[in-house]
């Protein structure tokens, strides 16, 4: 069958396909082909920037039930309260569900089982707790426990989510960060869970090193698991408070601060630890009407302190509510 497809030379072919599967821009009716060096992805958008639409004969996918909803015996007016998405991390899915959902959890877990090729396990998200963001889970199918390694771009991470918190979510991210990072370049990452941007950045780049902050003593355990198991030595695993931490430690190239919830309240600690010239990496969530005012907000609250940023980029990496969205900006330190 004919279809629209872009062409993408294979080593860019893991970052193509998970950016495009973010924007649902993917056509998972149809295979993707390989052809010499390049990779046909069929697209259901008529044009997509920077690359130039083709045609061609692509062979469809035989789909199964694959939509969990289908399979479930619940009154219709709780089926519009079930989640459109879940977390895959590994082979262990994390699925949240409303007050009304909950009587029929291990129906619903069961359901996404049959649907969700080599899952394992379903968990029910209770949402994230405490100083050390830790997810309250409970197994409503499947079997065993919680610990898995989940997969992105050749990288294998030892993950437990019930103990550290992780975001499958955040792959082309992680990416995209790890294709600027230049050649000895130093990084600290405030916020590093398990080091997931590390472990990516130092298997995709050449940095010099990389401290991975975090104030769950959980992280470093397996931290120092994902440096054995992919070979890697230039991760400095560091359990404590950020706040506190990165002040002993030399000035960066690069600093990651992945918080969404409050990062922009360490923004002042991150750029006295930021060379000249050097990037921060700053998560928020924020109602979309607010990014202008929150941007003009923290040049004024830096100049206060004597100091002074441009802001390079600003991204939108996923919807947090129907409101608001959780943004990444990238921030220069001019002085």
């Amino acid at each position: 069958m004919i279809t629209k497809c872009i062409r993408v030379p294979k080593k860019d072919g893991e970052y193509a396909r998970a950016g495009l599967m973010d924007r649902q821009l993917l056509d998972i009716n149809f295979k993707i082909r390989s052809e010499g060096e390049f990779l046909l992805m069929p697209v259901v958008s008529d044009s997509i920037e920077g690359y130039v639409m083709e045609e061609h004969e692509m062979e469809p996918i035989v789909h199964e039930e694959t939509d969990y909803k289908e399979l479930l015996d619940i009154p219709d007016e709780l089926k519009e309260e079930l989640p459109r998405s879940y977390d895959i991390i590994g082979d262990v899915a994390i699925i949240k569900l409303t007050d009304g959902l909950l009587r029929y959890k291990e129906e619903i877990g069961s359901a996404l089982m049959k649907v969700t090729p080599n899952l394992r396990l379903v968990m029910l998200d209770s949402g994230v707790k405490g100083d050390l963001r830790i997810r309250d889970l409970e197994t409503i199918s499947g079997a065993g426990d919680s610990e898995t390694i989940h997969k992105e771009f050749g990288v294998r991470i030892l993950i437990d989510p019930a103990k550290v918190y992780f975001n499958p979510r955040l792959a082309t991210e992680r990416a995209r960060i790890a294709s600027e990072v230049k050649d000895g370049e130093v990084i600290i990452d405030m916020f590093a869970g398990v080091a997931p941007f590390g472990t990516v950045i130092c298997k995709l780049a050449k940095p010099k090193i990389v401290y991975s902050i975090d104030l769950n003593p959980d992280a470093e355990y397996y931290v120092r698991k994902n440096m054995m198991m992919n070979s890697i030595s230039e991760i400095v695993p560091i359990t404590g408070d950020s706040r506190e931490k990165i002040k002993e430690l030399p000035d960066a190239d690069r600093v990651i601060m992945n918080l969404p919830q409050m990062a922009d309240q360490f923004l002042l600690d991150a750029l006295n630890r930021t060379k000249i010239g050097g990037t921060i990496h700053l998560h928020k969530v924020l109602e979309r009407s607010d990014v202008d005012e929150f941007m003009k907000g923290l040049i004024e609250e830096v100049e206060k302190d004597g100091k002074e940023i441009r802001f390079n980029t600003i991204s939108e990496l996923k919807t947090y509510s129907p409101v608001m969205s959780v943004y990444v900006f990238d921030i220069v330190r001019l002085a």
